[in-house]
């Protein structure tokens, strides 16, 4: 039996477009729902980076171009991008401790857009996830990325859990597999 939902796919498939939608669908029926999401930042048509948003609406830098190609070696970086670990944490760990208050009978879900690369250079983010997964009042609806290069440990232990049902979007499905995910998710509420 599933008790958390992932989507997977290439960058740029529609995985976070879905989750929005899942999710608007989701507190149209009076569903609580909490969690953060990955959105683009472009400037003059190019991406510089990424932000992190929260669904109650706040918003913080996840990563932004590197101005300069010298780096120190406390950076991390993902390719051009220097992701900034204490603003996601600040952002994101108080979200994902929320979700967890609470003592209702009612299962809440909390979105989890992405586990990635970036968000992974937070020792604290991996911890709260595991604890979430791992916990029974919370259903985790996420995205994850499709495997390429190094595996990313947690991104392949979630992958491979019993518990966790995986999509992969697709452009040819990308438009008919909402209610296939909401279904999921609502009997993952169950």
């Amino acid at each position: 039996m599933s008790r958390h939902v992932f989507l997977t796919g290439p960058p740029g498939i529609g995985k976070t477009t879905l989750i929005q939608k899942v999710t608007q669908a989701l507190k149209s029926s009076n569903v609580p729902v909490d969690g953060f999401y990955t959105e683009e930042v472009k400037e003059g048509g190019r991406r510089r980076g990424f932000d992190v948003v929260t669904l109650s609406g706040k918003r913080g830098p996840l990563s932004r171009v590197s101005s300069d190609s010298s780096t120190s070696r406390r950076e991390c970086r993902v390719g051009q991008y220097v992701v900034d670990v204490a603003s996601f944490e600040q952002l994101v760990l108080p979200v994902l401790r929320n979700v967890n208050q609470g003592s209702d009978a009612e299962k809440k879900i909390c979105v989890i857009d992405e586990i990635g690369k970036m968000e992974l250079f937070s020792q604290a983010f991996i911890q709260a996830v595991r604890q979430m997964l791992a916990g029974s009042g919370t259903v985790v609806l996420g995205t994850i990325p499709i495997p390429k290069g190094k595996p990313l440990d947690l991104v392949e232990e979630i992958r491979s859990r019993r518990d966790v049902e995986v999509f992969t979007v697709s452009k040819e499905n990308r438009n008919n597999i909402l209610q296939d995910i909401l279904a999921a998710v609502e009997s993952c509420r169950q």
